[in-house]
């Protein structure tokens, strides 16, 4: 399943996740450290789609060299199965050098939330490992993803 085939929210994207069988815990349920590492995913397939990735060089990885600021999660309902979900994706804002986006770990068609956060980056000069800002490319995608205010 690609993100197109998804139902649209009202903003924001959802893109497809897989929960597979190693990603469960002892009791059956998605493991807490695999929300962040399944929202990564997503985030990675949908900056793909505008072009930005890192593939091994950092000189040339522009955007994508950023780092996280801070994590925020909570956990709503507990993901009982493997199969296909989704994160919804969004940003809250996109500043300078920084941005926090807002996500939700929900059922494929974005009617359950399993887990709600944010996570803050901040886009780094990978020579001095200090704040750099966006790119206007990275800007112009980012727009499209921000949360309507109100």
């Amino acid at each position: 399943m690609t993100a197109e085939a998804l139902p649209a929210p009202a903003f924001g994207r959802l893109i497809p996740v897989t929960v597979h069988f190693d990603d469960l815990d002892a009791l059956g349920l998605l493991h807490n450290a695999r929300y962040p590492l399944k929202v990564e995913q997503a985030w990675t397939e949908l900056w793909q789609v505008h072009g930005i990735h890192f593939d091994g060089d950092w000189v040339a990885a522009g955007d994508a060299c950023n780092a996280v600021k801070e994590l925020r999660i909570g956990y709503e309902a507990p993901v009982t199965r493997t199969g296909t979900y989704a994160v919804h994706l969004w940003l809250e804002r996109l500043g300078n050098t920084g941005l926090t986006y807002g996500f939700r770990f929900c059922s494929q068609d974005g009617s359950v939330t399993y887990a709600r956060g944010t996570r803050v980056l901040v886009r780094l000069d990978f020579e001095t490992m200090r704040p750099a800002p966006w790119s206007d490319r990275f800007r112009a995608a980012g727009r499209e993803l921000l949360r309507p205010a109100g």
